[in-house]
């Protein structure tokens, strides 16, 4: 499997520090790629997302002789760990968590885990699948029949999340994987809700058609920013090949 990949994050427009965190890393003859969204005050999110990307990193290096999924959840088990003692011992620290989306492909699998409302998606020959479900209050009201995906694209608490990592000493992490078929035209997405918040799924799709990652890159960008950047906004773009 070859890849391409192209990474963004940005502070927006009307915030004053990023609290955002991406990473992208070729390991183990794969690609590791990983997005979180800090979330606490004092620029506590920042220190979160920032230590659940380097905890990812190097508990999935150093481990080995394992299954890939269970490295990377013990790897996102690992970033709760350190994410939420360092949020109770330290009290300018206190209450931070975020969110962390883990993507490693390898060979011919994707295999990927997910815990808040950031997310990763998939483009297979132009039809684009959202891969991960949030772990958001309005998620929750649309599985049970509260509202519909319209109603809750302008719901006024579509910021409440609820599981993130360092929240608590345990963690419920979202995992899975797929075959992928090299013949097919295919990108992985993964992002925060500083882009899915404000471009939905079919711009997302008509987006991420074009074959240029730098021009997919400086759309999105500018749209977003015409749409205000509320909030900060990060994403990585892979693209697959078999040559």
């Amino acid at each position: 499997m070859k890849y391409t990949y192209l990474s963004v994050s940005e502070t927006g427009l009307k915030r004053f520090d990023n609290e955002d965190a991406i990473g992208v890393m070729e390991i183990n003859e794969g690609l590791l790629a990983i997005v979180c969204d800090g979330l606490g005050g004092n620029k506590a999110g920042e220190v979160a997302s920032r230590l659940a990307i380097e905890t990812v990193f190097n508990r999935f290096y150093d481990l080995e002789n394992i299954d890939w999924l269970e490295k990377i959840k013990l790897s996102i088990m690992e970033a709760n760990k350190s994410v939420y003692e360092q949020s109770e011992s330290n009290n300018d620290l206190r209450g931070m968590a975020t969110t962390a989306e883990v993507l490693f492909l390898k060979d011919d699998t994707a295999y990927w885990g997910h815990v808040g409302d950031s997310r990763i998606y998939q483009l297979k020959n132009n039809k684009l699948k959202q891969l991960t479900k949030d772990h958001s209050l309005v998620q929750k009201l649309i599985d049970e029949g509260y509202l519909t995906i319209k109603e809750a694209e302008n719901h006024p608490n579509k910021n409440i999340i609820m599981r993130a990592l360092g929240e608590q000493s345990n963690i419920e992490i979202d995992l899975s994987k797929q075959k992928i078929n090299l013949k097919d035209n295919m990108k992985f997405f993964l992002c925060t809700d500083g882009v899915s918040a404000v471009i939905n799924d079919e711009e997302l799709q008509d987006i991420l058609r074009n074959t240029d990652m730098e021009l997919i890159s400086k759309t999105l960008t500018q749209l977003i920013e015409e749409r205000g950047a509320p909030d900060n906004f990060s994403f990585i773009i892979i693209t697959l090949s078999n040559r």
